[in-house]
């Protein structure tokens, strides 16, 4: 049986019910349940379902992202003890929007999502430059580099990001994901990225492919 405090996680991610996410994590907490059993059967899990219920029709981006928000406010409350534990991770990604580009919703929805399943994620904002990226592969030694693009105008700095990081000598480093509305698994071919997602759900498990998790 199910303990009732992880139901209410789940549900309440299910429902994008932050405050009942919350309550959820801290009476878990303070019953004595491991942080990461509230990890894998109360988020994790909720947000597979999600993912589920988006790839079926059922949910849309707006409740993905309400969803992915109240995970998020678990998580918050749940990230120190996960550090006391230390629970592993799935995986260290760098997720930014190229230069240029200051379109954010879906890059923040693809972090969130990444987050639920429990990887580490440097959220690098947008506008963000080959060279900051190059940066976060040296110094915070990521596992992947995730790039959007909104704007068919803005998608060339993802191939110019990528020859940036060929040409600083960290390619063999890191994995690259590419996404957004105008970008395509051809483009991403043609650019020389490791993998590309066309929506959030499909990019955690891309990450978790890339990284054989």
């Amino acid at each position: 049986m199910i303990n009732t405090n992880l139901k209410n996680i789940y549900e309440g991610i299910l429902d994008g019910n932050a405050a009942q996410v919350a309550s959820g994590v801290e009476q878990a907490l303070a019953d004595g349940i491991a942080a990461e059993l509230i990890l894998n059967e109360g988020m994790i899990a909720a947000m597979g379902e999600v993912g589920s219920l988006f790839e079926e029709g059922e949910y849309f981006v707006p409740e993905m992202l309400i969803a992915a928000r109240a995970m998020q406010k678990g998580l918050e409350i749940l990230k120190p003890r996960l550090a006391e534990a230390d629970v592993k991770s799935s995986g260290k990604i760098a997720i930014g929007t190229v230069k240029g580009d200051l379109h954010d919703i879906g890059k923040n929805l693809v972090a969130m999502m990444l987050e639920g399943a429990a990887f580490e994620v440097i959220d690098l904002g947008t506008d963000v430059t080959p060279q900051r990226f190059i940066q976060v592969i040296e110094e915070e030694q990521v596992q992947i580099i995730a790039m959007s693009a909104l704007l068919t105008t803005t998608m060339p700095n993802m191939k110019t990001t990528i020859d940036a990081i060929i040409e600083a000598g960290v390619r063999d480093q890191v994995k690259i994901m590419v996404g957004g509305a105008p970008v395509t698994q051809a483009y991403a071919e043609q650019i020389g990225a490791d993998g590309y997602s066309e929506d959030a759900n499909r990019a955690v498990a891309k990450a978790r492919d890339l990284l054989a998790v």
